[in-house]
């Protein structure tokens, strides 16, 4: 019996983590399975076959089903609960993901506390909701075995014992592992290594047209899944002189999605059981624009279109507008301030006016895989000095370094298209912004929270703390125990330099440091600053700058640090400085976007 939830029920719900089938005994799971007919393998879901049709984000279930999808993919289990009960009103199936630690974000699988706390932490999750009737596959792992060859012995074996264990527990769900394309040794240690594991999962973009070729020639035996497809990445394409990547237009994308799906799934029953599009939602990787199947406004792509006619056998009634690739009438490396005039063509499929908006913006310079946050990098203001139809008369900033112009279009009933092209201003670049001191993880960070000051036995630091974050899928949590005195952290270069070791950053030309900061329940009392090392030390900061003892609300508000002609910041040791003070009870504050911006 299908089992809906009242459309009262539901919205009481989402976002709390909890589901109405997460009590194992609660609902009667329903069985998946993988069945091997003369060498040919498929899906069946409650004994009927099922190609999977679907896509991977954050983005709304409705829409998503409204286009004809039958699945979402999740990378972890955190707050699952609600997700798994949506679609299953939606008549939807989910792939949870028991999310596997990457050891370029400090996680050691030589550790054996480690792996089996990790290993623990999966459990709980599959004895959460494996029962649950809209769970389709577990997705154990995700490209945790990047960089290099992917065929680290260690990290296969913690693999395969999260595998091991999610059979014991839940006989009803195949078990699937997600890597990075296929090459160097993923294809024989998915196979070989990790008996445990049902399916291949994969993540292709340039090159998913050949994945069912690669996997015959690679002698794959086990079925797989797409768990990822979209455009080219920036990794894949070609390049500027100076290393910026050439992305696709909108309309370019939305090709190489159906060729992706075409010949990677489509073309290849027996091997492929379907697919999930990346991303079902917008987000900063690369470009603002490189991934997604709308903008962050809310405005349909066109690959949105293509993927419903994929999905669902029929085009939307309104298209997306068709956008060609920017063309500049200068060479693209130029002079300081220098002006040229940029065009592009759009045209809309029903004949509708469509609007053209020009945005120039800092390169981000980031286009490694891995898809860790990045933040949204800043408009920059006055660069577009006129704009008429698909032209617009553009002039580039004075400060050397790498930029990208971008051209937004948009029609009545809310779709987009999109197109960009890199520039480079010539010269020596300085600095730049916006410059993170915290981004999603304390990893890889100019400056490392490692100051501990004060009654610091009172003081817990969580940088990956998910609920209610400001932006991306992490924030910072402090909670002060001590009753009274008071507890701080420096975010110190290199760790642990209190003035004894040379280092730092040169932030000169920063404005200000902008940060986003929240109480547990409002009332909380908290100061910052920037810069800590007084002159009395053998290396000092170039500017100490502190702000007020400053009462907090339980809302996010954005605070600045700001700094005026005279701070010299050539030099900081210490990026960010916060102290709580004790109020007879514990104290908890949230931060995150932590950013000197120009």
């Amino acid at each position: 019996m299908k089992r809906f939830l009242p459309k009262r029920v539901l919205p009481m719900l989402l976002g709390t983590g909890l589901s109405l089938f997460a009590t194992p005994g609660s609902a009667d799971p329903v069985p998946v399975e993988l069945r091997q007919i003369d060498g040919n393998w498929q899906l069946l879901r409650d004994g009927k076959p099922y190609q999977i049709r679907g896509a991977g984000g954050d983005g709304p279930l409705d829409r998503l089903a409204a286009a004809g999808a039958n699945s979402i993919r999740t990378w972890n289990a955190v707050n699952v609960g609600p997700v798994l009960d949506e679609a299953h009103a939606l008549g939807m199936t989910v792939t949870v993901g028991i999310w596997l630690e990457h050891e370029r974000h400090d996680f050691d699988y030589s550790d054996k506390k480690q792996v089996r706390a990790q290993l623990e932490q999966a459990r709980e999750a599959v004895l959460r909701y494996k029962d649950h009737p809209a769970l389709l596959l577990w997705g154990v792992g995700n490209e945790m075995e990047v960089p290099e060859s992917g065929d680290d012995p260690r990290i296969w074996a913690a693999v395969n014992d999260v595998a091991a264990m999610i059979k014991e527990l839940d006989p009803h769900h195949p078990t699937m592992t997600v890597t990075a394309e296929i090459g160097g040794g993923r294809i024989e240690m998915v196979h070989k290594h990790t008996p445990a594991i049902d399916i291949h999962g994969i993540n292709a973009y340039g090159a998913a047209s050949s994945i069912a070729q690669r996997m015959r020639e690679g002698g794959a035996t086990k079925p797989y899944v797409i768990t990822e497809f979209g455009p080219a990445g920036p990794w894949e394409v070609p390049t500027t002189d100076w290393g910026a990547p050439f992305e696709q237009t909108s309309t370019q994308k939305a090709d190489f999605y159906r060729q992706s799906f075409q010949q990677s799934v489509i073309d290849n029953p027996g091997m492929a059981l379907g697919a999930y599009a990346f991303l079902w939602g917008a987000k900063m990787e690369g470009t603002a624009t490189w991934f997604g199947m709308w903008l962050d406004d809310g405005s349909r792509l066109a690959v949105l279109d293509t993927m419903t006619e994929l999905w669902s056998g029929e085009l939307p009634a309104d298209l997306a507008p068709t956008i060609e690739p920017v063309t500049i009438d200068v060479a693209s490396e130029l002079d300081p301030g220098a002006e040229f005039t940029a065009t592009t063509l759009v045209t809309d499929p029903e004949g509708e006016p469509v609007s053209l908006r020009w945005v120039l913006r800092p390169e981000s310079g980031k286009y490694a895989t891995g898809g860790d946050f990045q933040p949204a990098l800043h408009d920059i203001d006055d660069a577009v000095l006129e704009a008429v139809g698909g032209t617009a008369k553009i002039r580039m900033p004075e400060n050397p370094g790498a930029y990208r112009l971008f051209a937004y279009a948009s029609d009545p009933a809310g779709n987009a298209a999109t197109a960009n092209i890199p520039l480079l201003v010539k010269g020596v670049p300085g600095t730049q912004f916006p410059v993170s001191v915290y981004e999603e993880r304390f990893a890889h960070m100019p400056w490392t929270p490692s100051g501990m000051m004060g009654n610091a036995n009172s003081l817990l630091l969580d940088g990956s703390w998910k609920e209610s974050v400001f932006e991306g899928s992490n924030a910072i949590r402090m909670h002060y125990s001590g009753r009274k005195g008071w507890a701080g952290v420096a975010w110190q270069h290199p760790p642990n330099n209190w003035g004894d070791d040379d280092g730092g950053f040169d932030l000169t030309g920063a404005s200000a440091l902008e940060f986003w900061v929240r109480g547990e329940t409002g009332g909380e009392k908290a100061s910052f600053g920037v810069g800590l090392h007084d002159k009395d030390t053998e290396y000092p900061d170039s500017v100490i700058v502190k702000t007020r003892i400053i009462e907090l609300g339980s809302e996010w508000k954005k605070l600045r640090i700001d700094f005026d002609e005279n701070d010299d910041l050539s030099s900081l040791k210490v990026g960010f400085v916060v102290t709580l003070e004790g109020q007879r009870k514990p104290v908890t504050i949230y931060l995150d976007s932590i950013r000197f911006v120009k």
